[in-house]
Formats: C-alpha cells, sequence, structure tokens
C-alpha cells in the first residue's frame, strides 16, 4: 500500500456518501492540509457542493460526514468535519508503514508507474553545434533531457533519444576556412581536447580575423556553399572535421551520463529532400501562402492566428529559411512524413549500446525504427521558443486527428556566478554573474566544469578517507562532481535562469546532490553495520510512532506521487525536491531516533528496515535524474 491508495480510499469514500446524501457528484481530489492537526488529507467539496446548490458548507460537510463509512481494510483511521467545512481524514499509519517499507525493500522498481502503456515517445536533446565543445548551457539541455528520458523509460514509455547535428551550416564553414586557409593546424596544443580547441582557439579567433583579413570572408562563403553542394574536397573534409569533433562532444556527454539511439545530420536531412516531401501537403491544406505582390513578393509564408506577421518559409529566390528546415524534421518525428533515412552505428558507447546515426549512401537494414512517434519532445532554451511555436501550429494542422503530438521543452540560461568566474580566469569585474557567448569566447566549457568540481570533490573526500586507494578517491569524487552539476541543473523551475556556482553545487548542507549523497551513504553505514537482512512486520510497524518516523514513512509512501507529478509536468525539478526532502526527513530521523543503539529489538529491527526504505528509494529517485548514490563518500 501506498498515500496513493490512502487517497484513493478518501475519494471513493467521500464519493460514496455524496451519492447516499443525493448531492451532485463534483470531481475533486484530496489535498494535503496545511497543518498536521489537521489530519493528512482533507477535502473542500463541502464548499463547491454549497456554491453551487446555495447552501452553507458546514452543513452540506457534516451530512457528508454522517453518511462517510469506512471499510475495514481502508487506510483511512478517522475523519473529522472541520468548523470550516473541510472533511479531514488520518492515515492508518500502522498499515501505511508496513506496506510502504516492505515493498521498498522488496521491490527494485519501487515508485514504477506504467502510465505510458509502451506509446512510442521522442526526445531531442544536446544538439550542440559540432564545432566546439559543450559548455555549461548545454548541459543543461542535456540532464534535462536526459532526466526526463529516465523518467518516461521508469514509467512505461518506449522512448527512444535523438541528437541533432547541424553539420551543414555557418559555424561548421568558420572552422573549415580556419584550417584550411587562415593557418590554423589540425593538431591541438598537447592534452587539449579536439573539440575545445576548434571552438575556443579556432572558432573564435577566425571570427575576430574576419574584421582584419576580409578576403576569408569571400573564403567562408566558398566553403558554406561547398558544404551545402556536399560533394567536392572542402564538403568531405567537412564531413570528417564536424565527426571527429562530435566523438569528443560524446565523450563529454557520456561522462554526464547521457546516452542517445540516434544522431540526425542535418545534411543528410537536406539530401534526403523532407522539405519538397512536406511542401505539397502544408499548400493543399492552404497552411501556407503564396505572395504575389510587396515586400515579401514570390515567398511562401505561414501566418498564425493571432500574430500580426507572416514568416517566411521559402524566399523568393526558392532557397529555404531556417525554419523551413525544421518543420520537415519535426514532422518525420512523429510520422507525418515516411522516413526517409538511410541508417548505421556511428559509435559503440560506454554502455554498450549501439548509437545509431543516419548516412548517405546505402545503410545497415537491421536498423531500428526511428520516428513516427506518438509524441516528440524537442528539448530547447526558450530564446527558440517562436520558432518552435510554429512548428507546433503547422503540425497541429496537418496532424489530422491522428493523436500525434509535438511539444517543445523551453528552459532559461545558465549564467556563472562571480565568484565561479573568477575561479576559472573569467573577468566579470562588478557584475554578480556573467551570460556566456560562444562567438565572444564568453563560456566555460562543461569539462572545465567537472573538472574543477571533481577536484574540489577530491579534496574533500581525501580528508574523509585519508586510507583509500587514489582509483576509489577519483571514482566517489567523479560521482560527487557529477551529482553537484546535474542536480543544480535540475532542481531549478524550467523557467528560471540558473546562476551556477561551483563551491554552493558540492555543499554538503542545503539542496544540493552531494547532500542527498551523503544522506544515502549514511544509511548505507547503519545498514552495514546492523549486519542483518531488514525486515518489516505489522507489529514492529505499529512501533514506529514518533512524528520524525511518521513523516519520512508518509514520504516514502509518497514516491510514486511525485513520480506521476513529473511525468504529467515533465518536470525532473519535482524528483529532485522530492529526492531532498526524503533526505531532509531521513537525517531529522536519524538526528533523534537511535537506531543500532535502540535497546527494544523489534523497535530496532522496524527503524533498520525504515533506513533500508530510505535507502532504496532515494536510489531510484537519483537514478531517474541520472546520479549515482554510493555508499561511502
Amino acid at each position: 500500500m501506498s498515500f496513493r491508495e490512502f487517497k484513493e480510499h478518501v475519494k471513493k469514500c467521500v464519493e460514496i456518501a455524496i451519492g447516499e446524501a443525493e448531492y451532485p457528484m463534483i470531481d475533486f481530489e484530496p489535498i494535503e492540509p496545511p497543518r498536521p492537526e489537521f489530519g493528512d488529507l482533507s477535502v473542500n467539496v463541502a464548499f463547491i457542493i454549497a456554491n453551487k446548490l446555495g447552501l452553507n458548507p458546514l452543513e452540506v460537510a457534516e451530512i457528508i460526514g454522517d453518511k462517510l463509512r469506512i471499510p475495514e481494510d481502508s487506510l483511512i483511521e478517522d475523519f473529522e468535519v472541520h468548523k470550516l467545512g473541510y472533511i479531514n481524514f488520518k492515515v492508518r499509519y500502522p498499515y501505511l508503514a508496513y506496506r510502504s517499507i516492505l515493498d521498498a525493500i522488496s521491490k527494485e522498481d519501487y515508485g514504477s508507474l506504467n502510465i505510458g502503456k509502451g506509446k512510442k515517445v521522442c526526445i531531442e536533446h544536446t544538439s550542440v553545434n559540432p564545432n566546439k565543445a559543450l559548455h555549461i548551457g548545454h548541459v543543461r539541455n542535456l540532464v534535462i533531457g536526459d532526466s526526463i528520458y529516465r523518467i518516461l523509460k521508469f514509467t512505461g514509455y518506449d522512448v527512444q533519444v535523438l541528437n541533432y547535428v547541424d553539420d551543414s551550416g555557418l559555424q561548421i564553414a568558420d572552422i573549415v576556412t580556419g584550417f584550411k586557409y587562415a593557418g590554423f593546424s589540425l593538431e591541438p596544443p598537447e592534452g587539449m581536447k579536439f573539440d575545445h580547441y576548434c571552438g575556443d582557439e579556432v572558432y573564435v579567433k577566425v571570427n575576430e580575423l574576419y574584421s582584419k583579413r576580409p578576403e576569408l570572408i569571400i573564403k567562408q562563403k566558398e566553403v558554406l556553399r561547398a558544404i551545402e553542394e556536399g560533394k567536392s574536397e572542402i564538403a568531405i573534409f567537412a564531413k570528417e572535421l564536424t565527426k571527429k569533433i562530435l566523438k569528443e562532444q560524446l565523450k563529454t556527454c557520456w561522462r554526464i551520463g547521457a546516452v542517445y539511439d540516434c544522431l540526425n545530420f542535418e545534411s543528410h536531412i537536406i539530401e534526403a529532400r523532407l522539405w519538397d516531401l512536406l511542401f505539397n501537403k502544408i499548400k493543399d491544406k492552404g497552411i501556407v501562402q503564396f505572395v504575389k505582390e510587396g515586400k515579401l513578393s514570390g515567398c511562401w509564408v505561414i501566418k498564425m492566428e493571432g500574430e500580426k506577421d507572416e514568416k517566411v518559409l521559402v524566399r523568393s529566390d526558392g532557397t529555404l529559411t531556417y525554419i523551413a528546415k525544421d518543420i520537415p524534421y519535426a514532422a518525420w518525428k512523429i510520422g507525418l512524413i515516411e522516413d526517409p533515412f538511410q541508417y548505421d552505428v556511428f559509435v559503440r558507447q560506454p554502455n554498450g549500446k549501439d548509437l545509431w546515426s543516419t548516412v548517405s549512401g546505402k545503410g545497415r537494414e537491421d536498423h531500428p525504427t526511428f520516428g513516427n512517434s506518438d509524441l516528440a519532445i524537442t528539448v530547447i532554451d526558450v530564446r527558440q521558443s517562436r520558432l518552435q511555436k510554429i512548428i507546433s501550429y503547422v503540425l497541429s494542422l496537418l496532424e489530422g486527428g491522428l493523436g500525434k503530438k509535438y511539444l517543445h521543452l523551453g528552459y532559461e540560461v545558465v549564467s556563472l556566478s562571480k565568484k565561479t568566474a573568477d575561479e576559472l580566469g573569467i573577468m566579470v569585474k562588478d557584475k554578480e554573474f556573467i551570460h556566456m557567448s560562444g562567438r565572444k569566447g564568453i563560456y566555460i566549457n562543461a569539462d572545465d566544469i567537472l573538472d574543477a568540481l571533481h577536484k574540489k570533490a577530491y579534496e574533500e573526500t581525501k580528508k574523509r578517507n585519508p586510507n583509500e586507494s587514489e582509483e576509489w578517491l577519483n571514482n566517489i569524487a567523479e560521482k560527487i562532481a557529477l551529482s553537484a552539476l546535474r542536480f543544480d541543473l535540475i532542481k531549478q523551475d524550467l523557467d528560471k535562469m540558473i546562476i551556477f556556482d561551483l563551491n554552493e553545487s558540492l555543499n554538503l548542507e542545503g539542496e544540493t546532490g552531494p547532500y542527498v549523497q551523503y544522506a544515502h551513504a549514511r544509511a548505507a553505514s547503519i545498514i552495514q553495520k546492523a549486519g542483518v537482512i531488514p525486515k518489516i512486520t505489522l507489529d514492529s510497524a505499529s512501533s514506529l510512532n514518533d512524528p520524525v518516523e511518521l513523516e519520512l514513512i508518509k514520504m516514502v509512501s509518497k514516491f510514486d506521487l511525485y513520480v506521476e507529478d513529473a511525468v504529467k509536468n515533465l518536470s525532473p525539478k519535482t524528483i529532485a525536491r522530492y529526492a531532498y526532502q526524503l533526505a531532509t526527513n531521513f537525517n531529522a530521523f536519524y538526528e533523534k531516533k537511535p537506531v543500532l543503539q535502540e535497546k527494544d529489538e523489534m523497535k530496532r529491527e522496524a527503524r533498520i528496515a525504515l533506513v533500508q526504505a530510505f535507502k532504496n528509494v532515494v536510489k531510484n529517485a537519483f537514478s531517474l535524474l541520472g546520479i549515482e548514490t554510493p555508499d561511502r563518500i
């Protein structure tokens, strides 16, 4: 049994009572009251019914209360009608504790739900231009997308992860120009990753050189043209360069814990002529219009309801705008056009899973099926919201009742705190934080952030474990570093800008990943010292009656409710805050109640079982965020 079942019992009993009182049936959900003295759940149906019928809320609540009958096997212990008109319910804690702790101990997938029922979802995230390394802003995209993938998979969805590779844009032309015409060596300085070199040195400095050497701008345009045509020596060089950078980017992604199913190259999307496959469909449905006069004469445009200006899809010279390239790709994701791509394995990932990619020419016939999803989620920052809104609008008109959906999941950007920027060598003068710009060279690469976090975590871990091996220390330091980074980028609302601070993210006090990891390690230590297999009975569960024990039990029993909320709102933040609150409840329990020193044998066994339940649940919660929970830190 879980807190969910308690809610269901309350709702069913109240619905039966409403029917017997011959009041109109209404939709309602039991809610948790603001103060513990009001019980564990409360319903406000009397107010809604009274408002509809012009009655007194307290009288309605009392009549419903008179009709309420609590079944013997219910999780409801008791109820009362409050003088303000609420009906408050108390949970039968021994039963809730017994079943929740037992399930949390015995079920590896405790908290999982079959919400998806095999529904196919594709998530596109990361999608960093292959001319540079990932920076801290890209990592927020990655951890949001990867966490949603994990949450959806945990709840019964068939999920595929896509990574879009823009290998035909201006940014690729810039670095090709740098290598071919500006004298940059193809060999990076010793000890420097190739993606760092391309982004930090070649890309930034070539953009600085354009104002000093105008002939490079001409070369850049020639390179761009060659890349778009796709068959020249320059185009082949650009493809190989892109793959080399991409493989370095993927090393960073894997380090952070993400894996992918398919890489979709923009050059292959252009080559497959997806736009041609879609254009007639949107013309036939009147979604686009041809402009015959005015400043947009000769263009194909779309005008959304409620918006004044048209958006150009095809220019008067026949070239496609950025949005026109994205619409057919999005349509492919949800199966509105047939799959025209060929596929081959790009690389084997560290977890042993093949990473496929689109390819030119003939691919492998044994490839998985990509695209044609019931739901497509694109993770991209809020600066692309308008374009994503247009894509969603067009696809909704094309979809025609098939039940297919396209969703843009937007998020705000990441900035660095002044203290962190100073530590990493970026001068911010009198500013409290700094925004990043790749073209200006104002950013911090993800690898550098992770290395700095690792270094700090290593130093603290060594202080606590001076006799451990270097291998162990580095392994734990890396897990703490990843926890600090991922948790800090997930715990905030998506529409809030994050100001990332190295030291705050590593804090063992407060709302951080390491704080939760430390609570898990503390629980693991107790279990290891106990030296017994934790077990729980209804009798021993009844002994867990202190408020700190009851709060911890209640949080353990609510895990699936938080998982469901995270799915409904596509919000990994929900799981992060749950894990933090669970750890906080455990630490309060640990500080107040002895476990191994408890003299009452039955109570000691029950507390050991509760510690094991917490350990398992917080591990499951953190796994949904892509964070490991070592037994010692």
